[in-house]
């Protein structure tokens, strides 16, 4: 990869009115095991020595720069002119291999497009999703929810993330999509390669040919689905573009959604703020959302964008097209604008924000909502199986995952109905 010569440093190690990028130090990986076990940790040392944008690898020799300053990262949200999010001049000089690349790439969908192409794709989808009705949602993720618990409840211990949060992630989004199992199983296994950047450009594949099936299938045989409603949207995409719209659907309905799930009931098995009031009604789930939504967020470093031309932020110059990945975790929690203050507030940028902001946020709230409480008002007396020094977070520059959620719970041989 291309990269501009190194810039002056002051003594601190910040990159003055130079990019991060050029530092002459080591970068800091954001995939190693390390930085998974305390993301928070690394993120306050970054911000003492460099203030709000940190010179990153995102993958072996891929650099790229890290805003953990919030005020730096609304800033270049709603500023699609010179922060594109468009990769194509980048990834001239990518590695074919390289296991990131799958998860950055151009595309044609909203997340990788700018202008008419981005506003063309977002109201489609933008339409697809608001045809999805929040009543029998709720119906949805009851109906999937109870024969999940009844799988499990009898046993007394389980595994939220692989018994629970994922195929109730998985089962809800294909209701939503109106994909039948085998083929999203095929696409859910394609977007866990990407995720993980293992192996990712096989799953890449897997990913679009089971989606293509899919927009196949909707031609013969339409229904009340968004993959029927991206099909039949006047903006007539094409095949292409339609599979990639779906992709992207994916890409937000399972992993991060079971994230999402999984690290908010974490919050409420392990700390008394939450678990205590959430079980005893003072606090809600939506206010343990919030909390996880500031500090732990399922994706907590992404919404890449590619500067046009060299720009200057805060003192330092970012190079053209090289990625600027946005670290919502770090934003949220930047002491600039941190309170500490969750309930009631919105202020997180978990969902990025400017003409890029998730047009499913409403979605995504109400399915991790109805899960969590599904499950606890079924299993009130549910603990953590061991203590959360022991829980462990896959690696990976992007998600804020753990491996298991292993809980414990009186044993219940009475079926949920």
């Amino acid at each position: 990869m291309t990269m501009s010569p190194s810039s002056a440093h002051s003594r601190s190690g910040r990159a003055s009115h130079g990019s991060p990028i050029d530092t002459d130090g080591p970068r800091i990986p954001l995939y190693t095991t390390e930085f998974a076990a305390d993301p928070h940790g690394a993120y306050r040392e970054m911000r003492r020595r460099y203030g709000s944008l940190v010179p990153v690898e995102l993958a072996p020799g891929v650099s790229a720069t890290l805003v953990i300053g919030y005020y730096a990262a609304v800033r270049i949200f709603n500023d699609p002119d010179h922060f594109p999010a468009d990769p194509r001049t980048w990834q001239q000089d990518v590695p074919t291999d390289c296991p990131i690349l799958p998860m950055m790439q151009w595309r044609p969908n909203a997340r990788r497009s700018d202008g008419a192409a981005h506003a063309r794709y977002r109201q489609a989808n933008v339409a697809g999703l608001n045809g999805v009705d929040h009543y029998s949602l709720h119906e949805t993720v009851a109906r999937v929810a109870m024969p999940l618990i009844n799988s499990f409840s009898a046993d007394g211990s389980a595994d939220l993330i692989r018994q629970y949060a994922f195929p109730l992630s998985f089962e809800v989004l294909n209701a939503i999509l109106g994909c039948p199992a085998e083929l999203a199983q095929r696409a859910a296994t394609g977007m866990a390669a990407i995720f993980e950047g293992v192996d990712a450009d096989r799953g890449n594949a897997m990913l679009m040919e089971s989606l293509t099936e899919l927009i196949e299938l909707k031609r013969a045989e339409p229904g009340d689905d968004v993959a029927t409603r991206l099909l039949r949207h006047p903006v007539e995409l094409s095949e292409t573009e339609l599979v990639h719209q779906l992709a992207t659907l994916y890409g937000a309905g399972i992993e991060p959604q079971q994230n999402l799930i999984v690290n908010t009931l974490l919050l409420i098995l392990s700390d008394e703020r939450f678990g205590g009031s959430v079980l005893g009604g003072s606090l809600s789930t939506r206010d343990a959302l919030d909390e996880v939504l500031f500090n732990d967020p399922p994706v907590s470093n992404l919404c890449i964008r590619f500067p046009k031309q060299p720009i200057l932020i805060d003192d330092v110059w970012l190079p053209a097209h090289q990625p600027v990945v946005i670290s919502m975790a770090a934003c949220s929690t930047d002491p600039a604008i941190s309170t500490e203050q969750y309930l009631g507030n919105r202020a997180h940028l978990s969902f990025g924000g400017g003409p890029h902001m998730c047009p499913a946020n409403s979605l995504s709230y109400l399915i991790a909502q109805d899960a969590i409480d599904q499950l606890l008002d079924a299993l009130p007396e549910i603990r953590l199986a061991v203590p959360t020094s022991e829980l462990t977070w896959r690696p990976g520059p992007f998600h804020r995952a753990l491996t298991a959620l292993p809980v414990v719970f009186p044993e219940s041989t009475v079926p949920l109905v």
